[in-house]
């Protein structure tokens, strides 16, 4: 198992040098092919609203947003392009067999981030931005559709472009089968680490495994790494700050946790650490559901 295709849906934001960078990582370690993939409407669907409801078109104003999207594309085909050409990585369909870092561009034709989630279920892993309060929406529906529609892993990628991603891994562990899908899913970073700390926190989770026998599995599986077993009181913070804040205390440099546990929408009304998670990681986050 390794990590030899990434996806790295594309659009404009702040985040897209991080996101990179962090695709990039990936990529030196297990030699991958990185796609970037821009998407666009199928035709512009410019519209105003007149009068009760009525909906306008005018060809002057999807000129306009055709023009945008123009401006929008190339501006981010040149940031990727220079962002690889900077760092050595050559552009075009890959070639086999593939040992080191590979990049393409590729453009798709769709009305919304579904593509994202369909196209991700051929990678191994899918890079996209740790979303920001205020941001485009457009980051947070990327992050959905590849999470719920993809059927495989994404990496979060924190604000700011990390520096490493295999030296400390800590596994935010709760006993559900969406983090044991995830360490599943995470073992070709897993196996490289040089440390792994599982995390747990008392009278939190559901039903299942303690973390000895996680890491039981793991020794099983001939993972010669140090084990560290952590059995943090939460007393009154919420659980995803008790992950990340132990995760920032010993250091780690990437983060493991399954998805929403609970019901997504009891999670968006009540809170859950998934969601905590999401908005605040500074390190990269490795999720899956």
């Amino acid at each position: 198992m390794t990590m030899k295709t990434i996806l790295v849906p594309i659009e404009e934001s702040d985040g897209l040098d991080a996101i990179l960078h962090t695709a990039l990582l990936t990529a030196k370690l297990f030699g991958s092919y990185i796609e970037g993939l821009y998407y666009q409407p199928t035709a512009a669907s410019a519209m105003m609203v007149a009068g009760e409801g009525l909906v306008v078109t005018t060809p002057e104003l999807v000129e306009s947003v055709e023009q945008q999207d123009r401006d929008r594309r190339e501006q981010v085909h040149k940031q990727f392009k220079e962002f690889m050409a900077d760092n050595n990585i050559p552009l075009g369909e890959p070639q086999l067999p593939q040992n080191t870092p590979q990049a393409n561009w590729v453009e798709e034709e769709s009305p919304n981030s579904e593509i994202v989630g369909g196209r991700s279920r051929v990678f191994d892993l899918t890079v996209v931005a740790r979303p920001k309060k205020g941001a485009n929406i457009a980051a947070m529906s990327i992050l959905e559709a590849a999470l719920f529609e993809g059927g495989k892993p994404i990496l979060i990628a924190p604000p700011n472009s990390p520096t490493k991603l295999d030296e400390h891994i800590a596994i935010a562990w709760n006993g559900s089968t969406e983090t044991a899908r995830t360490i599943a899913f995470s073992m070709p970073f897993i196996n490289r680490a040089k440390k792994v700390t599982i995390i747990t926190i008392e009278d939190f989770g559901v039903p299942g495994p303690s973390a000895q026998a996680l890491a039981g599995q793991l020794e099983r599986n001939g993972i010669e790494i140090d084990l560290d077993y952590k059995h943090v009181d939460r007393s009154k913070e919420s659980p995803g700050k008790v992950f990340l804040d132990e995760a920032k205390q010993i250091g780690s440099d990437l983060l493991v946790k399954g998805a929403y546990t609970q019901s997504r929408i009891r999670q968006m009304i009540f809170g859950g650490a998934t969601d905590y998670i999401l908005w605040n990681s500074e390190i990269p986050v490795l999720m899956a559901n």
